[in-house]
C-alpha cells in the first residue's frame, strides 16, 4: 500500500512496515488496527505490536508469547 492521502491538503500517510521472522508473533510497526475473523476490530498505539501466529495467545490477536510453550516433533 503506497503512501495514500491523509487528512489535509498534502499530507500522506507514513509506511507500514511488517517483519515476519521465522518462529514466532507478526511483528509490526504502529500503531495499528486489526480487522478480527468475526468483523471486530483491536487497536495499539504502541510503536512496535506482536500478533499472534500460532492462536495460543490468552491476549490474541496479542502476542503473550506463548509460543516459545510449543514442542516439535
Amino acid at each position: 500500500m503506497p503512501n495514500e492521502p491523509a487528512e489535509g491538503p498534502g499530507r500522506t500517510r507514513p509506511r507500514c512496515r511488517v517483519i515476519l521472522p521465522v518462529d514466532g508473533p507478526l511483528l509490526i510497526e504502529g500503531p495499528i488496527e486489526v480487522v478480527l475473523q468475526d468483523g471486530s476490530t483491536v487497536s495499539s498505539d504502541r510503536f512496535c505490536v506482536a500478533l499472534c501466529m500460532c492462536h495460543r495467545s490468552r491476549s490474541y490477536p496479542w502476542c503473550d508469547a506463548s509460543h516459545r510453550r510449543r514442542t516439535r516433533g
